[in-house]
């Protein structure tokens, strides 16, 4: 599963995918409402992300948050690994550490191969989906979608 941190990443960036332009950035009070999400919670979630390259930001009356690459360059993948790290990608879906760091001496989990294959196909989900599909998507189905 997913971290509410990551989630919360998510929504920022498709919203900000949405929304900002590189001439408008979007400040954190802006999001937050918008979103329903802590300020000072999605500040820090933020920051991490321009950390690793991911937003811009600026400071001041003007200021707020960019993406820092085009749409089409920002993947789901790249969003939940820098916040998440792999273990999403990873862990065993039931907790054992057998999956994960396998030993042929282990027994792996009981649901080690059906969950693999639904694993690697998440995965390329993840990694094939970037934030111009879902900004497209969004844009087809305005009406359905709210972030």
């Amino acid at each position: 599963m997913l971290s509410n941190t990551c989630k919360y990443a998510l929504r920022a960036l498709i919203y900000l995918a949405k929304y900002s332009k590189e001439e408008n950035r979007i400040g954190i009070k802006k999001i937050s409402e918008d979103l329903d999400i802590s300020s000072p919670f999605l500040g820090k979630i933020l920051q991490n992300l321009v950390k690793k390259k991911l937003l811009v930001s600026t400071k001041g009356p003007n200021g707020g948050f960019a993406l820092a690459r085009n749409l089409e360059a920002i993947t789901l993948w790249d969003i939940v690994i820098n916040v998440d790290g792999e273990e999403f990608f990873t862990n065993c879906l039931i907790g054992l550490g057998s999956c994960k760091t396998h030993d042929a001496s282990k027994p792996l989990c009981p649901v080690h191969f059906k969950y693999e294959e639904l694993r690697s196909q998440i995965a390329t989900f993840y990694r094939e989906t970037t934030l111009k599909t879902i900004s497209d998507d969004i844009k087809k189905f305005e009406d359905l979608v709210k972030l």
